[in-house]
C-alpha cells in the first residue's frame, strides 16, 4: 500500500470514523494507523508535529498532512473523489453549511453527550442534550422530502454528520423523534463500502 494515504485513527472516535468511512465509501486506497490514546500516543512529539492539538484523525498523503476531520473530507474529495463534493458555488456552500453543523452543534451536542457516557468526560450533560436536540432538529428539517443533505446523492456533508448522529443514543440522545434522520442513517449504512464505527453499550444503546 505504498501509494495509499495514511489515516491515523482511534476506533471509537467519530471524527476519525468520518475519515475512514469516507475513504472506504469513495474507494480511496488507504492505510488505517491505530493511535493508542490510552497510552498517550497522541501526545508524543512525532504525533504532535502532525496534529498540534493531539487529536485524531490525521491524514498523511505523501508530504501533505491534514489534521482536522472535516478538512480531511474536503481534501480527499477534492483530490480523489470529486463526485462527493459539488463543483458549483451553491452546492459547495450548502455542503459547508452542514460541515459547520458537524463542527458546531453536533460536536457540542451528540458528540459531547457520547464523550460523557463512553469516556467519562467532565462535560455539561444538560447543555450537551439541548445542543444535540437543536442539531437533530436541523437535520430532520434538512432531510424533509429528500434522501441526502445536499443534492440528489451523498456528499461529504452526509459523511460529516453521520457518525455522531447514528451513535447519539450512546450519549442518551434518542433518535425516535426524528424519522427523517433515522431513514437517512439507514440509507447511509446501505451504501457500498460502508463500515460501522464500533458501538458501545452505554446510554440508550445499553437498553
Amino acid at each position: 500500500m505504498s501509494n495509499a494515504v495514511r489515516i491515523h485513527h482511534f476506533p471509537k472516535s467519530g471524527h476519525a470514523h468520518r475519515a475512514l468511512v469516507f475513504a472506504k465509501l469513495a474507494g480511496i486506497a488507504h492505510e488505517a494507523v491505530f493511535v493508542d490514546l490510552a497510552a498517550g500516543e497522541n501526545k508524543t512529539p512525532d504525533f504532535l508535529a502532525m496534529s498540534p492539538n493531539g487529536q485524531v484523525p490525521v491524514l498523511e498523503d505523501g508530504d501533505t498532512v491534514v489534521s482536522d476531520s472535516n478538512a480531511i473530507l474536503v481534501y480527499l474529495a477534492r483530490k480523489y473523489a470529486p463526485g462527493w463534493m459539488p463543483s458549483d458555488a451553491v452546492g459547495e456552500a450548502n455542503v459547508q453549511r452542514w460541515l459547520t453543523l458537524a463542527a458546531g452543534e453536533i460536536a457540542f451536542g451528540s458528540c459531547a453527550a457520547r464523550l460523557i457516557t463512553v469516556f467519562g468526560a467532565p462535560l455539561d450533560v444538560d447543555f450537551a442534550a439541548a445542543t444535540a436536540a437543536k442539531a437533530m432538529q436541523k437535520l430532520e428539517q434538512g432531510l424533509d422530502g429528500r434522501d441526502w443533505l445536499v443534492g440528489d446523492r451523498p456528499t461529504i456533508a452526509d459523511v460529516a454528520a453521520y457518525s455522531y448522529t447514528a451513535h447519539a443514543p450512546e450519549g442518551n440522545v434518542s433518535l425516535e423523534p426524528y424519522p427523517n434522520v433515522r431513514a437517512w442513517i439507514a440509507r447511509f449504512e446501505a451504501l457500498d463500502g460502508f463500515e460501522a464505527m464500533p458501538a458501545t453499550a452505554v446510554g440508550l444503546a445499553a437498553e
